[in-house]
C-alpha cells in the first residue's frame, strides 16, 4: 500500500516537476563551449581533481555504479582509489564543474525489475551520494554531495522502471538545498526510438541532458544525423550533447577535421543542441582530443 501511494504521488507530482524542469524550450543556438567527459574507466586516467583543473571540460561524469537492483550495490571505479576522491569532488564544484554519477554500465549486474526496486534504488542513491544520510548506508565519498545522476544503460528489459527512478529524483531535486539543482542526463547509443525502458523514462520529460553516443555503433555510423534529428525533435525541452570517443581506435571515431566540417554545424542546427560528450577521460588524456575539438562544441 505504502509503494502505491508514493507511486502515485509521483505520477501526480509530473506536472509540477514538469514545470520546474521545463518552463520553457532549451534554446541553444549555436555553440555552447559545453563539453562533458566520463571518468573513472582507466586507473591511468589520472584524478579525478586533474580532470577538472585541464580546463577542458564543463561536467564530469563519474562512471559506474554498475550494480544496483536486487538489494546489493558496487561502484566500479577501475582501481582509483576512494579516499580523496570526495575532497576532489568539493574541489570540482568549487571551480565550476559539476560531478554526476552515472549508473549501469557495460556490465549486466544491473536492473530495476520493479517499481520497489526503482524506489530502493533512489533511497540508496540519495543517501549514499547525495543530501542525507541513512544508517547502514555507506557514503564513500564522506559528506562530498555529488550534482547528478545519468542513465548509461546497455541493457534492460521492458519491465525496468527507469521512469520511477527519474521522477523520484526529479521530486527530490525541487526540494533540494538552494543553488544546488540534480542534473538529470541519459547517454544512450543513437538508434531511435530508444529500447523501451529508456524510452518510458525520457517521455517523462524531465531529463535535462540526453548525451547521445555516435561512436561504437554500426548503424551510428552511418545514420546518426537522421537519428540526431528524431531525438532532437522529439525531446524539444531538453538538451542534446553529440558522444563522441577519444579513442582513434574505437569504430565510429570523428577526426577532428570533420568535426570542424560535419559533427558540429550538423548538431548546432537542432535548437535544443547542448554541446559535447567524450569518451572518456583515459583516452582523452592520450590522444588530446578534446583540445582540438572544444572550439567548436
Amino acid at each position: 500500500m505504502e509503494l502505491a501511494s508514493r507511486r502515485a504521488a509521483s505520477l501526480l507530482a509530473v506536472a509540477a516537476i514538469a514545470a520546474v524542469f521545463l518552463a520553457g524550450p532549451a534554446t541553444a543556438v549555436g555553440k555552447t563551449g559545453q563539453v562533458t567527459v566520463f571518468w573513472g574507466r582507466n586507473k591511468d586516467e589520472g584524478t579525478l581533481r586533474e580532470a577538472c583543473d585541464s580546463g577542458l571540460y564543463t561536467m564530469v561524469i563519474m562512471s559506474f555504479l554498475n550494480v544496483y537492483g536486487h538489494g546489493k550495490y558496487n561502484l566500479d571505479l577501475s582501481g582509483h582509489p576512494i579516499a580523496g576522491i570526495g575532497d576532489d569532488i568539493k574541489h570540482c564544484q568549487f571551480i565550476g564543474v559539476p560531478v554526476s554519477l552515472s549508473i549501469g554500465g557495460f556490465g549486466n549486474g544491473y536492473s530495476l525489475p520493479s517499481n520497489r526496486s526503482a524506489l530502493e534504488l533512489f533511497d540508496y542513491l540519495w543517501n549514499a551520494y547525495f543530501g542525507a544520510s541513512k544508517a547502514g548506508v555507506y557514503r564513500p565519498f564522506g559528506d562530498a554531495w555529488l550534482d547528478g545522476v545519468d542513465l548509461f544503460l546497455e541493457h534492460g528489459t521492458p519491465a525496468d522502471r527507469y521512469d520511477v527512478l527519474a521522477l523520484e529524483l526529479a521530486k527530490h531535486n525541487i526540494r533540494g538545498a538552494p543553488g544546488k539543482p540534480l542534473h538529470l542526463t541519459a547517454t544512450p547509443r543513437c538508434t531511435f526510438p530508444p529500447s523501451s525502458y529508456l524510452g518510458r523514462a525520457v517521455a517523462t520529460g524531465i531529463f535535462e541532458r540526453i548525451h547521445i553516443r555516435i561512436y561504437d555503433d554500426d548503424n551510428c555510423e552511418a545514420y546518426w544525423h537522421l537519428a540526431w534529428d528524431k531525438w532532437t525533435a522529439a525531446y524539444p525541452a531538453t538538451r542534446f550533447y553529440v558522444g563522441m570517443t577519444a579513442s582513434e581506435m574505437t569504430h565510429g571515431w570523428v577526426h577532428p577535421k570533420n568535426v570542424y566540417y560535419d559533427v558540429a554545424p550538423s548538431t548546432q542546427k537542432a535548437d535544443n543542441y547542448g554541446g559535447f560528450m567524450i569518451w572518456d577521460r583515459y583516452y582523452d588524456k592520450l590522444s588530446n582530443y578534446t583540445s582540438m575539438v572544444k572550439a567548436y562544441a
